[in-house]
């Protein structure tokens, strides 16, 4: 099982609150709302139906935040940030199938 200080280091454990995760990235609450509907970040829901956050979903709400407080629609900045995303995965697998390649070839 795990222990409450594995949990904080989990990038994905969902510890922070609508409220405190808007004080964290410096955006309004609404402003996370839209991240949700424009399906950036997806965050987990309490029993209670309250949204709660994971430091990785707060690192992309800060990034979008910035890009929209430079004037790119929140569309379009939530786009960019899913392909960088997706560019970063594809490049992050092309690497350990590179590695894998020239280990098997020695």
């Amino acid at each position: 099982m795990a222990q409450p200080d594995d949990l904080l280091d989990d990038e994905d454990y969902p510890a922070y609150t609508m409220g405190r995760a808007a004080e964290i990235t410096g955006a309004s609450q609404d402003f996370l709302r839209r991240l949700d509907e424009a399906k950036l970040i997806t965050p987990f829901r309490s029993r209670g139906g309250h949204r709660r956050y994971s430091r990785y979903q707060l690192r992309l709400a800060a990034r979008a935040r910035e890009m929209v407080d430079r004037g790119t629609a929140l569309e379009a900045a939530c786009r960019i940030i899913i392909l960088e995303n997706q560019l970063d995965d594809a490049l992050r697998l092309n690497q350990r199938y590179q590695h894998r390649r020239h280990a098997d070839a020695a």
